[in-house]
């Protein structure tokens, strides 16, 4: 039986702008996490495959320096204020103009070159299946108004790991907190994920232009590479003659989610391990990103080479460039609100 392998602590032990970062694993019988207070974000899952073998199905480092020094800072994380881009970095909100960082040119992405995947966190409290982080984001941090109180808790239930999201703020502000893991279910390191088997519960999904940014127009995915209505490999429609393809250079756009009752939206499951994850979400999207711009820099846990479509990302949240469209779900959170989310991501296997 195969071990995976888990980063030390102390490798992650340091003082970032004068704040502690470290590492804290929780575990049950059934799976197995390691997060890291930089970016509140997953360094390590661990769950078992067809064969019983534990396996670590998310992408990462063995170390706070490699995250800090990665060409993709996005591991893992929780990112926000904005998930997801913004057209050309400005919004304008109760008759305010906004202007933001510029980091996926011409638009903001992910909050800015600076947004809560370049923070360090404080752990509230922790034990052995849950850990609660929390980030004050002050008025005007990476251009968004507002001083803006964030907990994120990841928790273990049986064969589940659910990720609540809570903030509220003292400015009328916008909002999109979502958690950006790389995910391999053959194991990280393992390969390309284009035969996964994958199906996503939405009748429609947000074009985008050549920049990324969504027209504002609800497409229907029938006929297109983007029905995934029944489950089908990744790969299987990748390379259609299709403009929304060529622009992201494969799969990077938001699925609208259908109503589900209470049933998960997102089924995935790797070709090799026999592992599914499901995911459960209160959010209307789900952006999926088939790890197109991976360029084989980047050297993971294992010592494998992340090469181009090694992982997926699947991002439950609001639709892009939302504060722009106001067709779009809102996304304004104003003082004597609450925002609240959770989703949920649980693991099967089936042996052969």
């Amino acid at each position: 039986m195969s071990i995976p392998f888990i980063p030390p602590a102390t490798a992650f032990t340091a003082v970032l702008n004068g704040k502690n970062s470290g590492l804290w694993v929780l575990q049950n019988s059934l799976i197995s996490c390691a997060i890291t207070n930089y970016g509140a974000r997953l360094v390590s899952l661990i769950v078992s495959d067809k064969q019983g073998d534990r396996t670590d199905v998310m992408l990462g480092y063995s170390s706070l320096k490699e995250y800090i020094s990665a060409s993709d800072a996005y591991y893992g994380a929780i990112v926000g204020r904005y998930a997801n881009r913004i057209a050309n970095g400005t919004f304008t909100l109760d008759g305010i103009h906004y202007r933001l960082p510029i980091n996926n040119d011409p638009n903001t992405l992910h909050g800015g070159p600076y947004g809560f995947h370049a923070r360090v966190w404080t752990v509230v409290r922790a034990s052995d299946t849950l850990i609660e982080l929390r980030y004050f984001s002050a008025d005007n941090e990476e251009g968004f108004p507002g001083n803006m109180e964030v907990v994120v808790t990841y928790e273990l239930i049986e064969n589940e790991l659910h990720i609540h999201y809570n903030a509220s703020t003292d400015k009328p502000t916008v909002i999109n907190l979502s958690n950006h893991t790389y995910f391999n279910l053959n194991g990280e390191g393992n390969g390309s994920i284009n035969a996964h088997t994958l199906q996503i519960a939405a009748d429609t999904y947000t074009p985008v232009d050549e920049t990324l940014i969504p027209t504002g127009e609800l497409a229907s995915v029938s006929g297109t590479p983007f029905d995934f209505r029944h489950p089908r490999t990744i790969g299987y429609l990748l390379h259609s003659a299709d403009e929304q393809l060529k622009y992201a250079g494969g799969y990077d756009h938001n699925f609208v989610l259908a109503a589900t009752a209470g049933k998960p939206q997102i089924t995935i499951t790797g070709d090799k391990s026999c592992i599914t994850m499901s995911i459960l979400t209160d959010q209307p999207g789900m952006q999926f990103y088939g790890g197109n711009a991976m360029s084989g820099k980047d050297v993971g846990k294992s010592g494998r080479v992340y090469g181009r479509q090694h992982a997926f990302v699947l991002e439950p949240q609001h639709f892009p460039d939302s504060p722009n469209h106001s067709s779009f779900p809102d996304t304004t959170l104003r003082p004597g609100d609450v925002f609240t989310s959770t989703s949920v991501y649980s693991f099967t296997h089936s042996g052969k």
